[in-house]
């Protein structure tokens, strides 16, 4: 990194995840090539010494500690609003950047001035691939999920609006959503459509920006030939259950913003609809695997945590 203006920034937004946040920044280094940059981490008042490794270890490395946790959203535009390259990469605490991953990005997004959002694939760290990218949320599609026939028809694109499992993932294709772990934007883009929302706290706020990138006429687009792997759950995995309540409430918020009180309340049945279904096919699941009785509880649990946060009041 120089002291000129950076051509890139990257943001990490981090929150306890050090054992992750260590592995990321290096592949970030590793990976940047020749570009002038910038690395900046927002810490969302971590407890478990990620600041002070970032500070030891990092030196060049640009930290900005919250003194409370703000959020993903809000967290992220503080990093945006102090950055300054012309495109600016948002990566999760717990992806490892491939090399020359940041580099294929840079000249598509070079060659390719309408696109305003770029994300690549993802991968797990059993090597295989990972949800990168999805279609928008419908009636049709989440009454798919909440039946099971996007699972019993996974090949059947009809089926498979929301999860996209009818497609390899294996072209450069314009999708609807981007998934949040990694997104490369064009800054001409944010100044144009404004920051991620931060009534979204944590998830939800991917398909929303992703829609008002879409809405004012940039390309959003996923770029399989850059790769990059993300062990998900780092922070979610300090309180599964909440965080999963979490994504739900981030999904009714999401429907709540783009669409009218009738699709609503059509949403929220075909919603209590799913996770009731989840709540009796875990407690028979129990029953026929006394082996797996554990995994069983937990998602029985957090169907009835979601069901109580939804329709409780």
């Amino acid at each position: 990194m120089t002291n000129n203006t950076p051509f890139i920034s990257i943001i990490i937004v981090s929150w306890n995840a050090k054992k992750y946040l260590e592995q990321c920044i290096e592949s970030i280094l590793d990976g940047l090539g020749g570009y002038d940059s910038e690395i900046i981490v927002v810490d969302n008042a971590s407890t478990d010494g990620s600041p002070e490794l970032v500070r030891e270890k990092f030196q060049n490395v640009r930290l900005i500690c919250n003194s409370d946790n703000l959020g993903f959203a809000k967290a992220n535009n503080i990093g945006i609003m102090k950055s300054r390259g012309k495109y600016l990469f948002l990566i999760n605490s717990d992806v490892v950047v491939y090399r020359d991953c940041i580099r294929w990005m840079i000249e598509y997004l070079e060659g390719h001035p309408a696109t305003g959002m770029l994300g690549p694939r993802i991968v797990g760290t059993d090597g295989n691939f990972q949800r990168s990218c999805m279609g928008y949320p419908s009636l049709w599609n989440i009454f798919c999920r909440a039946l099971f026939l996007d699972v019993v028809f996974s090949r059947i694109k009809l089926f498979n609006g929301f999860m996209m499992n009818h497609w390899k993932h294996d072209t450069i294709a314009e999708v609807d959503i981007i998934n949040g772990c990694f997104w490369a934007v064009r800054r001409e883009a944010v100044e144009q459509i404004g920051l991620l929302d931060e009534e979204f706290f944590i998830y939800g706020e991917d398909m929303d920006w992703c829609k008002r990138f879409n809405d004012a006429g940039w390309k959003v687009v996923y770029f399989p030939l850059a790769e990059s792997l993300h062990y998900g759950g780092a922070s979610s995995a300090n309180a599964p259950v909440r965080f999963y309540v979490e994504m739900q409430k981030a999904n009714l918020q999401y429907w709540r913003k783009h669409h009218g009180d009738l699709s609503r309340y059509a949403y929220l049945g075909i919603i209590l609809l799913h996770q009731s279904l989840r709540v009796l096919c875990n407690g028979i699941y129990c029953l026929l695997m006394p082996a797996k009785r554990d995994a069983g509880i937990y998602r029985t649990k957090r169907s009835i945590a979601t069901i109580s946060a939804l329709f409780g009041n």
